[in-house]
């Protein structure tokens, strides 16, 4: 876990244009079929999601980096109790954010504390987690809560096989929760009356930013799946008709304070996934470690090096 006690809260980026706010509720791309699986298997969408975000100082992007892939790297060989995600800004602001999935709020409180035993039993990684530290120009983190009746067809997403993962943030005005919940059930409608292969997922914000906000998570194999975007809008607008198209854009006028879009890829190198999940595609997620692996096998013992612990634990 990582500073899961010290939450922030992000500030607002003002209030968009209502043509780029629906822009940005039509513009679910076109994605490729994603493997369906049954319900809540290792790589589905997981019921909460910390998010890290994080913004690295100048000059110290390589730095950041090497500590990063030792910490994934050491933590296949430290019982640890949680599973991250890396995901670099390819657009916005220059930004890491980690993915970190789990089931319930009573696990995330049992891997805070298993990460405080292992700093007291390692405590060099504490001093690794300061050199972490030390490369951050800023940090926050929130936590988010699955929302099962707004996402389209969620539980069909492999997230093994996610390369980039396209992030709709949407705050909202008070009081205004369920005009939002209406508005993606109607889009949700659309896609279904369309049979899109377009499959995408809704959390809610729990805590770390101002509330009412939501995060719409739409992965994506390959961004060439962007390309059919204007064919696919106006699928989605014919399939809503008139009537419904008019109560989306009333919605987003009224209950919307803000809305952005950006696009993550992700690293594997400075992720850290299950075995169960990495098996989902095994050589996206380990190929350098099964060829470290064999290296290491055949190689003279050596002293091994100092595990670098970063991702989503608490501060030493």
């Amino acid at each position: 876990m990582k500073t899961i006690s010290n939450w922030g809260v992000i500030a607002v980026r003002g209030i968009p244009q209502l043509a780029a706010i629906v822009g940005m509720l039509m513009s679910v791309f076109v994605a490729e079929a994603q493997n369906a699986g049954p319900k809540e298997t290792p790589t589905a969408p997981p019921k909460l999601v910390l998010l890290v975000y994080r913004k690295i100082q100048f000059g110290k992007v390589s730095e950041r980096q090497e500590l990063e892939v030792g910490m994934s790297r050491a933590c296949d060989r430290v019982a640890v109790p949680n599973s991250w995600i890396d995901l670099e800004s390819l657009t916005g602001p220059p930004e890491t954010l980690s993915f970190d999935p789990f089931e319930s709020f009573a696990q995330v409180d049992k891997a805070f504390s298993i990460w405080g035993q292992i700093y007291a039993a390692h405590p060099e990684l504490a001093c690794v987690q300061q050199q972490i530290d030390a490369t951050l120009a800023s940090e926050r983190a929130i936590i988010t809560v699955r929302r099962d009746d707004l996402g389209y067809r969620a539980m069909s997403i492999d997230l093994s096989k996610m390369r980039f993962l396209r992030v709709l943030e949407v705050r909202l005005q008070p009081g205004h929760e369920s005009d939002f919940a209406e508005g993606f059930k109607m889009l949700s409608a659309a896609y279904e009356k369309i049979d899109s292969d377009t499959p995408w997922m809704v959390y809610q914000i729990d805590a770390g930013m101002p509330s009412p906000s939501f995060l719409i998570f739409l992965p994506m194999s390959v961004l060439r799946q962007n390309d059919d975007l204007p064919a696919r809008r106006k699928s989605l607008r014919d399939a809503e008709g008139k009537q419904a198209a008019e109560a989306m854009e009333r919605i987003a006028r009224e209950a919307y304070a803000s809305a952005e879009s950006n696009i993550y890829y992700i690293s594997p190198e400075m992720s850290h996934v299950s075995k169960e999940f990495a098996e989902g595609d095994p050589d996206f997620w380990t190929p350098k470690r099964k060829a470290n692996a064999k290296s290491e096998e055949s190689a003279p013992a050596s002293k091994a090096p100092v595990p670098k612990i970063g991702a989503a634990k608490p501060k030493p």
